[in-house]
């Protein structure tokens, strides 16, 4: 595998040990609700996932799977659906790996049904290769009820978890953005539920960084110029956050870049 380009920020220290890394898990798995795992090698992958070793935690994650612990195939998803979003340079590149994500993720839903990660990464990363693709070519292909479903069960399995809810906002957002609130309709999109959707994510994680992101982003999409006072605000606040882990720390980055555009 070629060599994935390396976290930008080195002015501040991510990296946890295994008693650190359980001390704060609750506050660094807000977002995803993740239980703690008990195998010691899936919890050294997720320390290198929040120091920002992307590459090393994928390929940790899927290592301690191979040796039969599944939940690392969780950290492996995560590092690559981050680091893609984030950090890939190449749109090749970035489009190839949300498959490979959605792929993995796929599987493992299949594998075990109530694994609520498995629902949520395939639905992130089927996301975000509808948006490299474009939404409405998306949709075409039958991928945005792909989505919707895998966010719904994902919820469904885990009522907390805020990243769901806010891809899930995005989903209603952006099919209603590409193809109007008509079109939409016969999508299963509709505004009232996206913006419940992300004011829910804020609920359950009020700290977060790109829940305020991607409600400012809903809120122009949906409502358009007459909330762009409002989404300014969120940008903000987000860019104001404190971060815990590297990918708090794109959040954040990309909060204050959205702010100087």
């Amino acid at each position: 595998m070629a060599k994935w380009t390396a976290f930008p920020y080195d002015d501040t220290d991510y990296s946890q040990d295994t008693a650190s890394l359980k001390k704060h898990w609750a506050r660094l798995h807000a977002g995803d609700a993740e239980p703690l795992p008990k195998e010691a090698a899936v919890l050294a992958a997720w320390a290198l996932f929040h120091a920002g070793e992307f590459q090393k935690a994928h390929d940790a994650g899927l290592k301690a799977a191979a040796a039969g612990h599944p939940a690392g195939i969780t950290v492996a998803n995560k590092a690559q659906a981050i680091y893609a979003t984030y950090l890939e340079k190449s749109e090749k590149t970035r489009l190839a790996m949300f498959q490979e994500v959605a792929a993995r993720a796929e599987a493992q839903a299949a594998e075990d049904p109530k694994n609520a990660s498995a629902h949520y990464w395939m639905a992130y990363a089927l996301g975000r290769y509808s948006q490299g693709i474009s939404v409405a070519k998306a949709l075409a292909q039958g991928l945005g009820s792909k989505v919707k479903h895998a966010l719904e069960t994902t919820i469904k399995l885990q009522p907390k978890h805020a990243d769901a809810h806010i891809a899930l906002g995005a989903f209603h957002a952006e099919v209603i953005d590409k193809v109007g609130k008509l079109l939409g309709r016969t999508q299963g999109a509709d505004a009232a539920t996206g913006l419940k959707m992300y004011q829910q994510a804020l609920k359950l994680n009020p700290g977060s960084a790109i829940g305020m992101i991607e409600y400012a982003n809903g809120l122009v999409m949906l409502e358009g110029d007459k909330r762009m006072k409002e989404a300014e605000k969120l940008y903000a606040q987000a860019a104001a956050c404190e971060a815990a882990d590297a990918m708090e720390r794109l959040d954040i980055e990309m909060a204050k870049a959205e702010l100087e555009d």
